[in-house]
Parts: C-alpha cells; sequence; structure tokens
C-alpha cells in the first residue's frame, strides 16, 4: 500500500512540474475595446496587449499610468511600463549584462526570450545573425510590434535617458528620453476574478482522492486486534 501511494505522490509531482513549465503565459480574455489581457505567472504581472504609438520616454511614462482598463466590469488602472534591471551600461551577449543581447533579467527580455520563444541576432557567443533571429513568435499577443519599445526604468547614471528593448533584434540597451519609441504596459498580479482550477491542483486533488480512498479500504479492523477478557 506505501508503494502505490509513493508512486502516485511522484506522478503527480512529475506531472505538476511539467505543467507548471507549459503554462507561463494565460490568455485572461479582450477587455471593452477589444485589446487582450494576458497573464504571466512567472512574474505575477498581467500585459495589456497594445502597442501605444511612438513616442518620448515621459509621454509613453504618463500614457501607462493613465491607463484606464474595463475588463469584465472591473477596472484596472494601475498599469505601467515593464521594468528593467538597472546598472553600468555593460554590453555583452551572454545574458549576464545590463546591455546587450539574450538578457531575461528585465520584463520584455523575459517576455521575448523566455515566454514566447524569440532569438537575439546574436547568439551567446556573439555570433551572428543566429538562424531565426527576431519577433518571429507572438504566442497569443495580436499586437506585439518588431520594433524599439520604452522601459519604465530610468538609466541612473544619466537621468536624461531611459532602459528600452528592441523586439527587432532582441536588443536591450539605454536611450535619450527624447527618442520616440513605442509602448506596451503591465500590471501586478492577476485580473481574472475566478480563475480556474490550475491543472497541478487539478492533478493533486484528484491523486489526493484517489490515495484517500485507498487509505480508507486497506485499514484493517481495528476491533478484530482488541485483547479480550
Amino acid at each position: 500500500m506505501k508503494r502505490v501511494i509513493t508512486f502516485l505522490f511522484v506522478l503527480a509531482m512529475v506531472l505538476g512540474i511539467s505543467m507548471q513549465a507549459q503554462a507561463a503565459l494565460e490568455l485572461r480574455g479582450e477587455d471593452s475595446l477589444g485589446n487582450r489581457l494576458i497573464y504571466d505567472n512567472d512574474l505575477n504581472i498581467t500585459w495589456y496587449d497594445y502597442s501605444n504609438s511612438a513616442s518620448n520616454w515621459q509621454t509613453q511614462v504618463n500614457w501607462a499610468s493613465g491607463l484606464s482598463v474595463d475588463f469584465e466590469g472591473t477596472i484596472f488602472d494601475d498599469w505601467r511600463l515593464p521594468t528593467t534591471v538597472d546598472g553600468p551600461n555593460d554590453e555583452g551577449y551572454d545574458g549576464s549584462t545590463t546591455a546587450g543581447f539574450n538578457i531575461t533579467s528585465s520584463e520584455m527580455g523575459h517576455l521575448f526570450y523566455t515566454e514566447i520563444g524569440n532569438k537575439a541576432y546574436y547568439d551567446t557567443s556573439g555570433g551572428g545573425p543566429q538562424s531565426g533571429w527576431g519577433l518571429t513568435n507572438t504566442g497569443d499577443f495580436q499586437k506585439l510590434l518588431s520594433n524599439y519599445y520604452w522601459s519604465g526604468t530610468e538609466y541612473s547614471a544619466n537621468p536624461t535617458n531611459a532602459w528600452g528593448f528592441n523586439t527587432y533584434t532582441g536588443n536591450q540597451t539605454k536611450y535619450n528620453k527624447d527618442v520616440t519609441s513605442y509602448a506596451i504596459a503591465v500590471r501586478p498580479g492577476d485580473v481574472s476574478v475566478a480563475v480556474a482550477p490550475e491543472p497541478v491542483s487539478m492533478v493533486l486533488f484528484g491523486v489526493g482522492g484517489v490515495v484517500l480512498a485507498a487509505r480508507r479500504r486497506f485499514v484493517p479492523n481495528r476491533k478484530l486486534f482488541r485483547r479480550r477478557g
């Protein structure tokens, strides 16, 4: 009996890990304007699938912070531009630097590389162009463009600049705030009030029921082992 329970538990863990790995982006639906809301359960943020027309950094910051999104009758107004890890403008290819290619520490980089599976112009060794580079995958996004996007993070070493991400080449770098770039907004957390049970939870619940039923079936009748007299 213990072997059966152990097997079911291990099976649930394996299935759970597999399902979690495949369910990083979840389409929640469309707002009243027909723009999609997409939840990233890796970073616990929700993307607003709309690319605001190219403009300078401050204009895009104001646009995101002023957004009021009506989703299923609920108004969400806590939007912002994606964040970037600030630091010295060190460029590289292996993803460990603040600027350059294959960087996944920023929210845009995480989306571009990790979530929707795109490749940079250069590989992690600096060789390029690599096959299939650029914004070839968009996942559930319908309005993500192959272009420059602003981050909401200023470049602290020179506040006249801010960080940005180029979805055409996969390059992350700083730009002067007067440069015109597109913008996409995110907000913290999920927008779905009643989220359907995750596959992992369903698996564990089902296995738990099987184990409980099995234990009830195989628990010995303790009355048979009571001492008499």
